[in-house]
């Protein structure tokens, strides 16, 4: 699993280190929310309960294809904004025992810097960087491998995340 906000890096990443697995696929958490074509409720600051159980749909849809590659053998990276409280929500969901958990934490000028880059939108019409941040580090609870990718290319990251698989292992029921 690869979390971070917005712009953190986390789809260049997770593509990167599904490419160097042997078998494995990259499952993006936009393209399973992109799946509601009407109906649908995006997260915000002042999120509404629709909202907040559309991005668990979004979490157990992205999990589901996840699993259905793992039982056939393939590793799957999984990717989304997965922060602050609703963490322990997507850790129920997760189908199995042991997994690897990074977050992605590059600075707010980083942040802003891919945002403009990408041309995306998160933070001209719903977060800002700060707020989103906050979440982040004061809001989710430090499991896993927390990388401050600031200064590293997507390929550094990737190598950082391989060089220690221990750092990054979380074990199902994992106290929180």
């Amino acid at each position: 699993m690869i979390s971070g906000v917005s712009a953190a890096g986390k789809s260049t990443v997770a593509r990167q280190l599904a490419s160097r697995l042997p078998a494995a696929v990259c499952v993006c958490g936009d393209v399973i929310h992109e799946m509601v074509v009407s109906g649908r409720v995006d997260m915000s600051p002042d999120a509404s309960q629709e909202a907040l159980r559309q991005l668990v749909l979004r979490y157990a849809g992205a999990l589901a294809v996840a699993d259905v590659y793992l039982r056939a053998g393939l590793d799957a990276v999984v990717e989304d904004v997965i922060i602050g409280p609703v963490l322990r929500e997507f850790l129920n969901l997760v189908p199995v025992r042991e997994f690897h958990l990074v977050f992605l934490d590059p600075d707010a000028a980083a942040i802003q810097a891919r945002e403009r880059a990408r041309a995306g939108d998160t933070y001209r019409n719903r977060w800002s960087v700060s707020a989103l941040l906050a979440v982040l580090r004061e809001e989710t609870d430090r499991i896993g491998l927390w990388l401050d990718s600031t200064d590293l290319t997507a390929e550094q990251t990737v190598d950082r995340i391989l060089a220690d698989p221990a750092a990054s292992l979380v074990r199902a029921g994992t106290a929180l």
